[in-house]
């Protein structure tokens, strides 16, 4: 089967990623408006819409199987985390307290949460899917950021009582639950989306390392300090 054959509705590969792209925009921007109607409506806590929205904006890596290399248009991947990073710069010093992005994605709906680590993971995000794109160290950082990360506060926070601190408080149940949602993401996106690099040991073990750091690293910076540790772990086992 040809490259021109493989595309939706057999369009040019340069439509085809620009379709793909705008399903990514449809999934990642009607989160906000789910999870602000859910706080709104239901009393969801803004701590677990945030992380809701987290693991979402993590698992938008689901879409990287439909792109179809051939032009520089499968980059069109970070599309929607560029514009994130513009919206949440502007919301960062602008928005107003009811904005969707400070209720469903702040901790205590305070703006200026938006410029630390919420815009250090979609500045991931983009690493990820240009230097990283399509790679194993990108896709499982990306899973782990997402599902790990996104996990180890609701449970911790909710569950934990076997408390420790190294920068920051954190819960044994917490780091067990990132434990487990980093493996279970690892495992699954890495055989979606590149099957050949598929290599569960090697998951396992990178899972571990994440684990580890995101326990010993300050609140807000672990966004950065997970994918790291990761790619560089990648790089090296």
């Amino acid at each position: 089967m040809n490259t021109l054959q493989a595309t939706f509705f057999s369009l040019p590969v340069v439509w085809h990623n620009a379709l793909v792209t705008l399903l990514t925009f449809v999934y990642v921007f009607s989160v906000p408006p789910l999870m602000d109607y859910l706080v709104t409506n239901y009393s969801l806590p803004r701590d677990i819409s945030r992380k809701i929205t987290h693991i979402c904006a993590g698992s938008a890596i689901v879409f990287l199987p439909l792109f179809i290399e051939g032009d520089w248009t499968h980059y069109l991947n970070i599309t929607v985390f560029a514009v994130w990073t513009v919206l949440l710069i502007q919301k960062g010093f602008f928005a107003a307290d009811e904005d969707q992005a400070v209720k469903t994605m702040t901790r205590t709906g305070d703006k200026r949460e938006l410029l630390k680590g919420t815009l250090y993971f979609v500045i991931v995000a983009m690493i990820c899917g240009t230097l990283y794109y399509k790679q194993f160290a990108g896709v499982l950082a990306m899973a782990i950021l997402g599902w790990g990360d996104g996990l180890a506060p609701i449970i911790g926070t909710r569950f934990g009582k076997l408390k420790y601190r190294v920068l920051s408080d954190k819960s044994v149940e917490g780091s067990l639950a990132f434990l487990a949602g980093s493996i279970f993401a690892g495992l699954f996106f890495v055989r979606l989306i590149i099957p050949e690099s598929f290599d569960a040991g090697k998951i396992v073990t990178i899972a571990l390392i994440a684990t580890i750091v995101e326990g010993i690293s300050p609140k807000e910076v672990d966004n950065l300090t997970i994918p790291f540790a990761v790619i560089t772990a990648a790089r090296f086992l």
